[in-house]
């Protein structure tokens, strides 16, 4: 019998699995799991970015997704595990590597939980590694992360964390990322200062780069805060990339799962780099995971540069041997769900009602402008004190019209970046979509061709970055001898190409060229009330 393989992929509202086929990449089972506390809105803070995930929503998660798709299935059959999280999620843990939340005294405060990608509460501490890293006389060791630390990111998130709570503070012996702590768990490898750690998350999110012997030294951390002084020494200095196995499942988890201890869990990394390996990236193509918000993939051979107002590029941080270099933008679809709520006042209508209204006006004929940045803006060049606007209203402009001017706000974001990539010296040659939203809305797809004048390719796989784990567990298992087999025999292929409109394409410049010139006022602006 032919081997199986499982994919799990956390997401910011769930968790799901799939069952693979080795030989053919058939999916044989999916199945999805709503975190229950955090649909119950616990631990977060919508109005001061605070977002907060409990770990008992992972560990019930992810044993439910996993039994229900090897439901009926021979175990013997499953070969390995590949998990992907999203990221930068930290979480505070005590000497085992437990994260404070699962102890009873830390069960409800949300410090001591895992701290999502989009929490911006570290706002003031990623301005203070940013100011200490140009400042203080060495290297920059925001280089390799576009040159702009973020708010989002893990350095950022336990500064403000031992600044705010002294509790957590006291108790946290180290930090562990969401994926690194998932893949421990499961093979029974929890202890901090051996855990395997994601080169994917300590690469893009932690400052980790081979040239500097890993995380940035002591002296540098313990110069942008007291604070952080002892804890890289509680961290790690090694990473791996995600085809190299954690281990096998330990007897607890065997049992849990019904599976045998036999089973090998992959190395970790962050869901939009499975992403990019679930939809057979290739060479300087861009791999968007355009979902709530949007996460933007590209592998080169070599790049001569740092390029500047990413999140990082990383040797083998998506495809060992590969440069990973990853960007994205803070908020795609959630700018629609935010317009959707605003006229949930005036009574019902469907994010799928306005995109048909929106279809049939013609771009660049009502005169309203938008900006994307609801969330402050991720690339390029991150600023979280950007916000999002509307501009050109008038007594006669309607919601599929504003949402229309939403809709390419968030294109042209998505067209800043490819911009920057060829700025920098890397070509975007070819654009590939996937996530909720690359699936479900053929009118922002369009407007994505149309708008970068590129074809749009959305690849079969529905879900590619659950996907993609299940190729790292194949490598990782050895069931295939390298990802890009992996890649060969188990990718879905494309669905469907989008191609540009010239027409449309024209009217869309001259819009893209107003977006930018004041874009550039509207930041200026902001940042004078910084």
């Amino acid at each position: 019998m032919s081997k199986l393989l499982i994919g799990i992929d956390f997401g910011s509202d769930s968790v799901r699995a799939v069952l693979i086929g080795a030989e053919n990449g058939e999916t044989l089972a999916t199945h999805v799991h709503h975190y229950r506390r955090w649909a119950d809105g616990l631990y977060c803070d919508a109005a001061n970015s605070r977002f907060r995930q409990h770990p008992l929503d992972y560990l019930e998660g992810i044993e439910i997704v996993i039994r229900e798709v090897v439901r009926g299935i021979d175990p013997a059959r499953i070969a390995g595990i590949g998990i992907d999280t999203t990221g930068s999620t930290p979480c505070a843990v005590d000497r085992d590597g437990t994260p404070l939340a699962l102890n009873p005294e830390f069960a409800d405060n949300p410090n001591a939980m895992f701290i999502l990608w989009k929490d911006h509460t570290a706002i003031a501490e990623a301005a203070r590694i940013n100011e200490y890293a140009k400042s203080h006389g060495g290297v920059d060791y925001t280089m390799y992360e576009g040159g702009i630390y973020s708010s989002e990111w893990f350095w950022s998130k336990i500064l403000h964390t031992l600044r705010t709570d002294p509790a957590v503070r006291e108790a946290a012996f180290s930090w562990v990322e969401h994926c690194d702590w998932i893949t421990g768990e499961l093979c029974g490898r929890s202890d901090p200062l051996t855990m395997s750690r994601s080169r994917c998350a300590a690469g893009h999110k932690a400052m980790w780069h081979e040239s500097w012997g890993g995380l940035p030294p002591e002296s540098f951390l313990a110069g942008v805060d007291p604070l952080l002084a002892g804890l890289r020494a509680r961290l790690y200095t090694e990473t791996r990339t995600a085809d190299v196995p954690v281990g096998t499942l330990s007897r607890k988890w065997a049992e849990k799962l019904g599976l045998p201890e036999t089973v090998t869990v992959s190395g970790s990394a962050f869901d939009c780099h499975f992403g990019a390996v679930g939809a057979q990236i290739a060479p300087y193509e861009l791999v968007k995971v355009v979902g709530t918000s949007t996460c933007d993939i590209v592998v080169a051979p070599e790049v001569p540069v740092c390029v500047r107002g990413i999140c990082g590029q990383v040797n083998g941080s998506v495809i060992p041997g590969m440069i990973g270099l990853e960007a994205g933008q803070s908020a795609f679809g959630d700018v629609y769900a935010w317009f959707r709520r605003l006229l949930g006042y005036a009574g019902e209508i469907s994010i799928a009602q306005l995109e048909r209204e929106a279809a049939e006006i013609r771009p660049g004929s009502t005169g309203i402008l938008a900006f994307d940045w609801f969330n402050g803006r991720r690339t390029p060049d991150a600023n979280p004190h950007l916000r999002g606007g509307i501009l050109g209203l008038n007594l006669g402009s309607s919601a599929p019209m504003v949402y229309r001017a939403l809709a390419e706000s968030t294109v042209f974001g998505a067209r800043r970046i490819v911009e920057r990539f060829r700025e920098e010296g890397v070509p975007v040659k070819s654009v590939s979509a996937i996530g909720g939203i690359a699936r479900k809305s053929p009118f922002i797809m369009q407007m994505c061709a149309d708008v970068f004048g590129l074809p749009i390719k959305t690849p079969a796989a529905e879900q590619a970055c659950a996907l993609g784990g299940a190729m790292f567990a194949a490598v990782a298992a050895r069931v295939h001898p390298d990802l890009n087999t992996a890649m060969a025999k188990m990718g879905a292929g494309v669905d469907r190409v989008y191609e540009p409109i010239p027409e449309n394409s024209a009217r869309y410049e001259n819009e893209y060229r107003r977006y930018l010139a004041l874009g550039q006022l509207l930041e200026e602006e902001a940042m004078k009330h910084v």
